[in-house]
């Protein structure tokens, strides 16, 4: 192909470029070397463009690509969203929002000091593990607490101050993964600690635990199964039996129980949740959760149970490893207000979703449904279901109304439609089925569904 040197001559330089009241501006918003970068690398590509038989860009239009690379360059890596998947803890979207109390109590230590390892009343260092401690003993019935950043992080702890060197436990039928390849068995390996399988997939009975027990034996390990069901043929061992076993040897019974759920999940048209308060009613010596699931918190590892085990787990060199920073202790804290006051559904995002009454949602999605249709967007409600996600109640699904799009009245593939959602400054995350665009009100607050509409107005006509 031959190369049309007159149109790479009309390419204006760097230095013209620069010199422009328009680029100037931006060299105030954004900083003169990064203007710099942008004007070259718009340069280069329109010069490839020309090689490849196209003709120069007006000024206008590279004036136009130099303002959008540097706006895309400059949005956060990290950004806000709106989660229109109907899947409640999602977390490839970030778990559990917090709430506007614990959002606030973030912003007010972090723009600052604060009292993170200092007691004010003897004016000495402190702990920061006092902050939370008497608010989880509280609401779980716990002898004592201790908060770490992530649940991965509490099991692992315990399993290397409890059982390093010693033999654990498990039902094989608790042998489980999350999610990004995380094995129980590899954590309890990194513990120090040497894993005893014992029952089978489907059932364990206590007398199976019992043939286990060997001088080496240092705890009974029980793992909530939270992200997947076994149905049929099962059988499980109760923590109380565990506990009886466990203690008349002189051992002790962990249980992870992942999701950290402190209400009754019954009560809301769900199964059966675990929580922290029946496990240690039953008689674990410790047992681990995640703030950032049920518990509507922010990312943290919360271990409770026995003082005793607990101040060992404290002690433990990598809890410095694994402790948590000032502004994670203001999110958990106030959070763990929100159930002390008995708000948790009234001020908790997640739990606001879960108990979002089933009318409320269907107003919502015929609204949406009839704002669309007064702009030319044609569009129509179904009945769907929205699931907890994060690693929660499996197979539980909560009914909704569903804001759907069809592939046959629409110009562009759903793929392309939903791409462009997630492209806008506020992305829009949705799913795809059986040709159609799916929106659930559920899981977008209410004060998102203008900025919905308008993305789905834009992207559509």
């Amino acid at each position: 192909m031959t190369i049309d040197h007159n149109q790479l001559r009309l390419l204006p330089s760097v230095d013209e470029l620069l010199q422009l009241p328009a680029t100037q501006t931006l060299v105030a918003q954004f900083s003169r070397k990064l203007v710099l970068q942008t004007i070259r690398a718009s340069l280069a590509d329109a010069r490839a463009a020309i090689r490849a038989g196209a003709t120069c860009p007006a000024l206008e239009a590279l004036l136009t690509d130099i303002e959008e690379r540097l706006t895309q360059q400059q949005q956060p890596s990290l950004r806000p969203l709106i989660n229109a998947t109907g899947v409640i803890i999602n977390t490839n979207l970030g778990r559990a929002p917090l709430s506007q109390t614990a959002l606030q109590a973030v912003q007010q230590v972090a723009s600052g000091y604060a009292n993170l390892e200092y007691e004010l009343e003897q004016g000495e260092r402190g702990s920061r593990h006092t902050h939370v401690r008497h608010l989880l003993q509280e609401l779980t019935g716990a002898e004592a607490a201790l908060v770490t950043n992530n649940n991965a992080a509490a099991v692992l702890l315990s399993l290397s101050t409890l059982a390093q060197g010693r033999e654990v436990i498990i039902s094989r039928g608790q042998l489980v993964e999350i999610g990004g390849g995380f094995r129980v068995p590899d954590v309890m390996r990194q513990g120090g600690c040497q894993l005893i399988e014992v029952g089978t997939t489907n059932r364990t009975r206590i007398r199976d635990y019992e043939a286990a027990l060997s001088a080496r034996t240092a705890l009974l390990l029980t793992v909530h199964p939270s992200n997947f069901l076994i149905t049929g043929f099962t059988e499980s061992t109760p923590i109380s039996e565990l506990a009886q076993l466990a203690h008349k040897h002189g051992l002790l019974v962990m249980d992870d129980l992942g999701s950290g759920c402190l209400l009754n999940s019954e009560h809301y048209g769900l199964g059966h949740e675990p929580t922290p308060q029946e496990s240690l009613l039953a008689g674990a010596d410790v047992v681990c959760f995640s703030g950032d699931k049920l518990l509507g918190g922010p990312q943290a590892g919360l271990i409770v149970g026995k003082a005793e085990v607990i101040a060992r787990i404290a002690k433990h060199p990598l809890m410095r490893a694994m402790r948590i920073d000032k502004m994670t202790l203001a999110a958990l804290e106030a959070t763990l207000r929100h159930y002390q006051r008995d708000e948790a559904t009234t001020h908790i995002p997640v739990w606001r979703m879960i108990s979002a009454r089933p009318e409320r949602l269907a107003s919502r999605a015929h609204a949406w449904v009839t704002r669309l249709q007064e702009n030319g967007v044609v569009a129509h409600t179904q009945r769907g279901e929205s699931t907890v996600g994060g690693g929660s109640l499996p197979g539980e699904t909560l009914p909704t109304t569903l804001l759907a799009l069809d592939a046959s009245r629409l110009s562009l593939p759903l793929t392309e439609l939903s791409k462009r959602l997630r492209s806008r400054s506020i992305p829009i995350i949705t799913r795809i089925s059986r040709d159609s665009l799916l929106l659930d009100p559920r899981t977008v607050f209410e004060e998102q569904d203008e900025e919905v509409l308008r993305a789905l107005r834009e992207v559509c006509l």
